[in-house]
């Protein structure tokens, strides 16, 4: 699994809609919400506040349109949170294939960690389905993946205060960029534990999307091997503005926001 795009078939990253199927016992969110466009004139989401939200993107694969994906923060109340991301395929070789993944982590924020508390990982592609299920224990300080996950990966990983999952590195970096800041993040998920780190540029580039600019904050991890992976990072925005994700074996997916919704006011 990979920050900011979790690692999916064909070098896609996951999620459309919210794992009601997979985390059936979540309830769905239920406040009325607004749409609030990208733009320094209307209300801002200030991005090191956790508040809900649903952001569209436009998904390329090496240059070419691919699909399209959404990320969403649902507040579940009582302290706890779910992130859901996924994509799907609607164009080129995603669509003919007919990409449908989804991903959903329920969470809890402690003072200033994400703390992961289950997951789970739908994906659907050329007739085939895989599910994945994890759950992280902070009571015995241990996580464990069941489902279609590899016999070597079933067994359970200690678990260290700070710990996150993969999906959760997308909030992260949106709370901690900041000019020049190196991020250091130990990443537990489908049956391992790795440390991820990243740099913060020292100063803003422009993103332009359509109509729409954003100054935006780039984060690059630092230690990613052959792959690399970049997020852009808005002030007035909850959520990365731009992801890239390159693959030496299935090239380069990028995420564009297109729109997001805010909490109605």
């Amino acid at each position: 699994m990979k920050p900011f795009v979790a690692s999916a078939l064909a070098g896609f990253a996951c999620v459309l809609s919210p794992l009601a199927i997979a985390q059936a016992t979540v309830p769905a969110p239920t406040s009325p919400q607004v749409i609030v466009a990208p733009d320094a004139a209307l209300p801002p989401l200030p991005r090191k506040v956790l508040v809900p939200f649903r952001a569209t993107y436009s998904v390329a694969r090496n240059g070419s349109p691919a699909g399209v994906a959404s990320m969403q923060v649902v507040d579940l109340g009582g302290g706890r949170w779910r992130l859901d991301l996924g994509i799907r395929g609607t164009q080129g070789l995603a669509g003919l294939a007919g990409l449908n993944l989804q991903q959903s982590t329920v969470f809890e924020r402690v003072g200033d960690t994400f703390r992961p508390l289950s997951q789970a990982t739908i994906k659907n592609l050329l007739l085939r389905s895989q599910r994945i299920t994890g759950s992280y224990d902070w009571s015995r300080n241990s996580a464990q993946w069941t489902g279609d996950v590899s016999s070597k990966r079933r067994a359970p990983v200690a678990l260290q205060p700070g710990d996150m999952n993969t999906l959760l590195v997308n909030l992260a970096v949106v709370r901690d960029a900041d000019a020049g800041k190196p991020l250091q993040y130990r990443v537990v998920d489908n049956g391992r534990a790795r440390l991820q780190a990243f740099i913060t540029s020292a100063a803003k580039e422009t993103i332009t999307v359509g109509d729409l600019s954003y100054d935006a904050w780039h984060v690059s991890r630092t230690n990613a091997g052959s792959d690399g992976m970049d997020a852009w990072v808005s002030d007035n925005v909850p959520t990365p503005v731009r992801i890239v994700q390159k693959d030496g074996d299935t090239g380069t997916l990028e995420l564009l926001l297109t729109d997001y919704k805010g909490p109605a006011k």
